[in-house]
């Protein structure tokens, strides 16, 4: 006897999970946001410059959500570990800015990607083809990235303003959406 596919994978409307628009509206409308900037030469000054953290604030108000910490940690694996570690446990977005890059020193994503619970590789590809469409090539050297830990979400960006303008037009409209899926069955 031989099913069609249809027959195979049909489910019930009472089992069905709820659609994208049901997930959206029902989604937290303000976010709890916090910016880690990876700098050693900005870590140690006394009060330092941090364009690409500014910027990242400024946007992230102008969606309707709230940055309740910010931090600066040299490159080092340990010391953003333990500051990612620390800050997720106030917010529900952690937005990383630096550290993605090629260079030895560029060391956020080996920090982050080993306790990372998943991984959300379609951001990162995103992120190097609209890269790709402003600047070309350079572009594919960014590792721009996002993940999730513990339900909170966590988004590598490059530390220029541009980098960041970039990645946060990407995705934010869609992380409410995001933490209410990662919140529906905790």
């Amino acid at each position: 006897m031989c099913r069609s596919s249809a027959t195979l994978f049909y489910i019930p409307d009472q089992e069905r999970s709820m659609t994208y628009h049901e997930h959206r509206t029902k989604a937290k409308k303000e976010l709890k946001f916090g910016i880690l900037t990876v700098s050693t030469s900005r870590y140690g000054a006394g009060r330092p410059e941090d364009l690409a953290g500014d910027l990242a604030k400024q946007l992230i108000k102008t969606k309707k959500h709230k940055v309740v910490r910010r931090a600066i940690v040299p490159d080092s694996i340990i010391k953003i570990r333990k500051k990612v570690l620390e800050i997720l446990e106030d917010v529900d977005v952690l937005v990383i800015t630096g550290g993605t890059g090629a260079s030895k020193t560029d060391v956020t994503l080996e920090a982050i990607k080993p306790i990372w619970d998943k991984e959300m590789p379609g951001f990162g590809e995103a992120f190097r083809m609209e890269g790709y469409k402003k600047i070309g090539s350079p572009a594919l050297l960014s590792r721009a990235a996002m993940g999730v830990l513990g339900g909170k979400i966590i988004l590598c960006l490059p530390g220029s303003p541009d980098g960041v303008k970039l990645g946060l037009e990407i995705i934010m409209d869609e992380l409410p959406h995001l933490k209410f899926v990662l919140e529906e069955n905790t």
